[in-house]
Formats: structure tokens, sequence, C-alpha cells
């Protein structure tokens, strides 16, 4: 009798070695959602994507053909004894990559290729002589057409030549919508000089000096202020023909003089034309201050060529079914059938539905308000990982581990109940989800979780607890527990009372229509911490980024206000700051410690030792970058590219310094304590700030400075760790380590979404640093979406009520308790 094979319920992992896992062995259920739970750094990224999804795909990468997988990535095999059972994975990453200038919502959901087929096989198409057909079976037949009006004949475009990134691009600014053209507010920054000294930027730093020798024989006064000019004399500066001028010149640097025929070039040319001949990035940055990007002229900013504009569908051309909403465009996409002739509807129905099943996912998900024509490059983190998200499950996989990494980024806790019947469509379709996250509304949905610590770094990569909602909610040793269970106290901070809000002083900013945001009046308490909420879409980063900051900016420095600011009050503010989530540095080179200013005071320390002064070395010797000190082998990198045949390189440690990035002198040189310990500068670099705290107690600047890390809850971070590799959270929190300290009553501090990639227990080291810019005078404003802010702000300013034309307004202000009670607030619910 044949016995029954029985599927595996769980992945079993046995001593994982990844970064900072401590040789662990775990058993992750399948066809299940797993909650990955912990402290920032306490290895749950290690677990889910070194571990799961590095052998997941890896695996699946290596049942390919030799020939299939030469043209993939590779993938290193993860530093674990044995995963079993392990489904193919795919990840969706914390940050996705930011896309390129071509790339829109519509070409990332792939919402634009079902638009383009309906346009091409179902629209009313127009002749070369400008007459409309009536849409026709012929037309999805690929037969030629032939005009009732004038009997012309033509074929109606494909599909591909409605694209903008193919046949269907417009001539003139090639299919991106948009054109850089001069900006003559540019060109005479300083009208109170004249010509002679300078007042015309682009001929000192594009054109030769004696252009002003040119100017003056085209009749117009060098000597003067410039704006003391005629109005013809400034059109001449702008835009004077190209004549050629005979000219005596004397070089200012010598007596040399002469005389030569030279051509006029007007300052609007010189531009232009340094801009034609521009070569590399360097050019570019010479020549980009005198531009500005504008909406091209020729398609409105659609992108799209005359003929791909041409078709009409339900009455509307292409370009006017990517300006709506996706809201919008699915109930209108639902009406295009019962317009068409009996005929061509069941074709119409097959291509619609296509549209409407992927356009669905993305509605739940929360993204409504989004148009198809939207630039990828202005989403937000959340936004993109949405897409993403919406793509996976509409391909219906079954049999995969699907890994996501912190998919709460940038949603409102409306947008999660989308986000979580998603993930239990996954589980229903017969994939496993494996889930990454701080945000307590999210985890709860878990079947199973795995929490990693107790601590971060060195002092983490142990499981700390495991099992269902319940178990973890009465486990003592679990750290996220009392967050699940509702237990912990959600007041981290002293809140200003009512009446004292505005005692300070205040910020006000008035501004006109923008984007999708309606006229607004803002009122900003000075000296305390506001939080601006709402929906995704709802015009949070429009009002701070685009609007506050932009004022504040032009205020502070004596510019000149956006147009859209009709006004802003800022009295006593004379900087403003923002902190926000993107990656410092670009390249290994950047490391904690040179971003704190640590490692330069390090190289003077060392420089002064015995060892030092012996060898002959000076401070300059200890750099990684340039000292005589750097490993030879791998440049002061730490790690080298392996050239690998038929694979992408593969990047290891380098083998000569083990990462790090010291030749072996340098681990000679000794700094001695007083308290007799003795370190190597590479020794005190691979410690953590924490354990280096200790090291460095004698050393009054450089402990004062890894003190200020310490207290923003980055002490589990090495001092030679790469910043770009950091997490948004990291990155925000170490570029707040130079301002801490010191007097802020002059300085606004804006963050946007700062709780990302953070567990409830570094929200409330993260409320300590706010409270600590407060108590040092700071005015601190914070987008966020996390609850446990919102609920310790002074004051809160809700937008919506909904995203997009939904949008826009501001729904309630006050104190988190007043906005709570407010029945128009979607935020005010969750409170």
């Amino acid at each position: 009798m044949r016995e029954e094979s029985t599927a595996p319920s769980c992945i079993q992992v046995r001593g994982a070695k990844v970064h900072n896992l401590k040789n662990i062995d775990v058993d992750v259920p399948l066809n299940k959602i797993v909650g990955i739970a912990g402290v920032s750094g306490s290895g749950k990224s290690s677990l889910a994507l070194g571990v799961l999804y590095a052998e997941g795909s890896r695996r699946y990468l290596e049942s390919l053909s030799t020939y299939t997988r030469r043209r993939m990535t590779g993938a290193a095999k993860a530093q674990v004894d044995e995963v079993l059972h392990v489904p193919a994975a795919l990840a969706l990453h914390q940050r996705p990559g930011v896309p390129g200038i071509r790339s829109t919502f519509g070409t990332g959901t792939e919402l634009l290729n079902s638009l383009r087929l309906m346009y091409s096989r179902l629209a009313s198409h127009r002749c070369p002589n400008g007459h409309y057909l009536k849409p026709t079976l012929a037309v999805a037949a690929g037969s030629e057409l032939i005009c009732p009006e004038c009997g012309a004949h033509f074929y109606a475009p494909s599909a591909e030549e409605l694209a903008f990134n193919s046949q269907g691009a417009c001539k003139r600014c090639g299919g991106t919508g948009s054109v850089r053209t001069v900006d003559l507010d540019t060109l005479v920054p300083d009208d109170t000089l004249s010509i002679d000294d300078g007042a015309v930027a682009p001929w000192n730093s594009l054109m030769w000096s004696l252009m002003t020798d040119v100017c003056r024989e085209m009749g117009v006064r060098t000597d003067i202020p410039f704006k003391d000019l005629t109005d013809q004399e400034k059109e001449i500066v702008y835009h004077g023909p190209a004549e050629k001028k005979h000219i005596f010149y004397k070089a200012k640097k010598s007596n040399q003089a002469g005389e030569l025929d030279f051509t006029y070039y007007n300052a609007v040319y010189t531009v232009e034309n340094a801009l034609a001949k521009v070569k590399d990035e360097k050019g570019m940055k010479r020549v980009e201050k005198f531009l500005k990007e504008e909406t091209c002229p020729e398609c409105g900013g659609s992108r799209l060529s005359d003929r791909a504009r041409a078709p009409k569908l339900r009455g509307i051309s292409l370009d006017e079914a990517c300006r709506m909403t996706l809201g919008e465009l699915v109930e209108w996409v639902a009406g295009v059938p019962e317009s068409l002739p009996e005929e061509m509807r069941p074709m119409a129905e097959r291509i619609c539905e296509s549209f409407q099943s992927a356009a669905r996912r993305l509605m739940d998900l929360g993204l409504s308000y989004l148009s198809l024509n939207r630039a990828a490059s202005t989403l937000s983190t959340g936004e993109r990982q949405r897409m993403q998200l919406a793509r996976a499950v509409r391909n219906r996989t079954t049999g995969v581990l699907y890994v996501l990494d912190e998919p709460s980024i940038g949603l409102h806790p409306s947008n999660i109940v989308g986000l979580n019947a998603v993930m239990h469509d996954l589980i229903a379709d017969g994939n496993s989800v494996l889930l990454v996250d701080h945000d307590t509304q999210i985890l709860k949905e878990s079947d199973w979780i795995i929490e990693m610590g107790p601590e971060a770094g060195a002092g983490g990569g142990h499981v700390i607890a495991q099992g269902t909602i319940p178990e973890i909610a009465e486990n003592k040793a679990s750290m996220i527990g009392p967050f699940l269970s509702g237990k912990a106290d959600a007041k981290m901070r002293k809140q200003t009372a009512e009446q004292e809000l505005f005692s300070m002083g205040i910020i006000h900013l008035s501004t006109d229509s923008i984007h999708t945001v309606k006229p607004l009046e803002v009122d900003i308490p000075k000296g305390r911490l506001t939080v601006v909420t709402g929906v995704s879409g709802s015009g949070k980063t429009t009002m701070v980024l685009e609007s506050l900051i932009p004022g504040l900016q032009a205020v502070t420095s004596g510019g000149k206000l956006p147009a859209y600011v009709k006004a802003i009050q800022a009295e006593g503010i004379s900087h403003v700051k923002l902190i926000d989530a993107t990656p410092i540095g670009i390249n290994v080179r950047s490391t904690v410690a040179t971003y704190a200013n640590v490692h330069d005071e390090l190289r003077k320390v060392y420089a002064r030792t015995v060892d030092a002064k012996n060898a002959g070395y000076k401070a300059g010797d200890f750099s990684y970058n340039t000292g005589a000190l750097r490993c030879p082998v791998c440049d002061g990198t730490g790690e080298i590219s392996l050239d690998v045949q038929f694979l992408p390189d593969v990047d290891i440690p380098c083998t000569e310094c083990r990462g790090t990035r010291y030749k072996k002198e340098a681990w000679q040189i000794i700094y001695e304590n007083k308290a007799k310990k003795k370190y190597s500068l590479p020794q005190l670099m691979e410690m953590d700030v924490h354990t280096a705290l200790e090291a460095t107690k004698d050393l009054k600047t450089v402990h004062q400075r890894l003190e200020v890390l310490e207290k923003l809850g980055l002490g589990y971070l090495a001092l030679g760790e790469e910043t770009p590799s950091l997490s948004g959270g990291e990155a925000q929190r170490l570029k707040l380590a130079s301002e801490m300290g010191k007097g802020q009553s002059d300085s606004v501090f804006v963050f946007d979404e700062p709780t990302i990639g953070l567990h409830p227990l570094d929200v409330f080291t993260l409320l300590q640093v706010f409270q600590t810019l407060v108590d040092n005078g700071a005015t601190v404003i914070v987008i966020e979406h996390d609850l446990d802010v919102i609920r310790n702000a002074d004051y809160m300013i809700d937008m919506g009520p909904g995203g997009g034309e939904a949008g826009g307004r501001i729904v309630a202000a006050g104190t988190p308790e007043q906005v709570a009670k407010n029945l128009d607030s979607v935020t005010g619910r969750f409170l």
C-alpha cells in the first residue's frame, strides 16, 4: 500500500549566522502570515532577507539552466548550516528604486498597456484628412480602413504607436512631457550691478568676458546699474541679434590689448549654446542653474504625439483618460463596452476586465487618487511599494514565499486595512507571507510571530519569543507584546496645554492651489511639536515640503516666495532644516564615523601617539580614503569586486585587510586610555557606538559626539558601517546628530515620516529627541502616520478628507484630543 506524502508545514532554518544572527535555529510556518518583529538592528531583516529570501531566490535560480543564469543576478549562499523546505521567494523591498523620468504610475502598474490596447482596438480613429470613423471590428482585425467621407486609405495605430516610450512619443520633448528652457530670472541675479561689474551671470561663467565689450558696441550702457537700463537695452542683453562688431579690448590681468571682430551672443543664446555643448555632469552643473523645467508646449505634458492623441473612446482621447484619477477611470472604463456596437462588446469586455482586475487591487491599497500620467519619481516610497505589491497579487501565483519588508511605510491607518486584505489573498492562493514590520496594526494580522532581539547590533540576533498573537502578548520576554495587547503606555511626553499652544509665537502660511491642494491658511505654533496627518495623497507633502519649506527658505534668505505661496509670517525664524530619509552618501567610503565627525578626531588622537611619532605618521596617513595606512589591495573600501565569468561581479570582504580598510601597520599603532586598555584605530572602527563610548571615555570631543548617537538610539551602529546601507530612519537620526545640544529658538525642523523602520520602543526614543529639540526652543513639524507620535504631539493639522481631488483641505486642527472628537477627521477615528 502506497504511503501518503505529507507536505511540509514549515521552513526549517538551522545555524543561521548572517550579519548579527547568533547561530539560530527557527521554524517558519508555511502558508501563513508570519510576522518578524524586533527593535531596529535586532536581526529581523537578516533572517527575512539575508536567510529566507536569499536562499529561496538562490535555489530557484540554481534550478535554471546555466544559459539563463548568466543573464541574471547571481546570489551567494547565505551563512546558514541548513534551510529545508524553502519555496521560491519574492521580496518587496522597503525602498523600491526611484524610477526614471520615463516611468509613470500608468507604466509602473501596467494599467497603461490595457488602456493603450483599448484605444488601439475600440476607439474611433481619425483619417489623414481629419475625419473620424466609428469603431469597427476591422480595426481589431488589423485591416486597412477607408474613410467614408474622403476615401483616404489608412491603418489604425497599434498599441505600440500609442506609447510615449516608443513610436507615440511627442517629437518636441521625446516623450518626457517637459522641456528645459532658459529661466530669464536667473540671467541677472543682482540688477544693482552694472554689466561691467558682472551683472549678466552667464557671460561670467559660460562665455568670454569680452562679451561685455561687444554689448557696449550694440548700444547698451555697461557702466550703470542694470535696473537703470531702458527696456530696449535690456531686450538687447536678453534677446539681441547675433551681429558681428569690431571691438577694442584690454585684458584684465595683463596690459595686453588688441582689436578684433566678434559676434554678439545674447544672454539667452549663451545658455542655449552652452547647453547644446554639454558633455558631462560637471558641464551640466554650470548650465542648469540658468534653466527651468517647463511643460512641453506641443503635447501639453501628455508626452504623446498628435497622432497618438487622435483616437477617441467614449468621446475622449488617451491623454485625457490618463489625466483622470484611478477612481474616475475605473468608472469610465466600466461604461466602455456599452458604448460600442453589439458585435464588439465581447472583445471590449475582455480587454476592460484585464484593466479592472489590476485597478481593483490598487484601489484596495488606497491608490484611487493617483492619475495614470503621474510621474513615478514623484510617488512616495509607500506608494511605489504598494504598486509592487498589487503586481505580485495580480499574477495569482501559488507556492511562493512573499517577503514584505515594512509594507506599512507611508500608509495611513485606513490604508492598512486594504493591505491586510491583500496579504490574506496571497495566503488564500496557496502562498506564504513573511512580514517584517513594526506597525502593530499590521502585525496583529499575523498567524505567527517571531521576535528578534533582545537588543540591536551585537546585542541582538537571538529569537527572544515566538508564537501566536495571544501567546506573544502574554510572554514576559517579548518587547512587542505590550504594544500588541494595548497595555503599553501611549503617552510618552508632557504635552502643552491648549491655551498655551501659541504663547511663543505663530508661523502663518497662506497659499494658492497647487496640484490637488486647495488654497490654504495654516497656523503652526512656534516652539512646539506639530504633526501633519492625513491619508496618502491628501496634500501633506505638498503643503509642508513644497509650500512651507520653500516659503520659509525665501523668508530667511531674503529671496522670492514661490509663485503659489501668497504670504508667510515667521518672525524670529532664521533656519529651516529638512530631516528626511534619503540615504547618506553614495559610496562605501562614507561611514558612520566620517559622517558624525568622529573619524577626523580619532585620526588626530592616533597621530599624537608615541608609535605614530616613531613611525613618522601624520593625521592624514590614517585616512582610509587617501592615507598611507589604507589597505593597498581594496584601496581603503574594505571590499573587492571579483569578475565571475558569465555572472555579475561579486563583492566580497577584502582578503588582505578582512574588511577593516587598513593595512597591517595601522594595527601596530596603539592608543592607551587611562584604564590601561589598548586599541588600534582599525579595532575602534569595528566597534559599535555603545562599545566605543567606553573605549573613548578620556577623549572629550569623540566621547561627546558618540554620546549624541547613543541618545538618538543609534548605539548599535558600528563606527565603520557604510552610511548608504543605513535604513531611512537611521539616516534621519544620523543627520540630526550635528544639531543636538544647540539653542534652536530660531530654527524650524521638518521631519518627513521619521518613524520609518522604528519599533514602538524606538518611537519612544524619537519622541525624546523631539522633546530635546523643543526644550532647546526649536519648532518641530512632523509629517506622520504613526499613531503613537500623533497622540504625543502638542498640535495636529489633519489634511483630507480623502486623497487627490477628494483631499487637499485642512479637515481639522487642534490638540490630538480635539481632533479625535472631530467626526470629519479620518485620522481622528483611529486615535
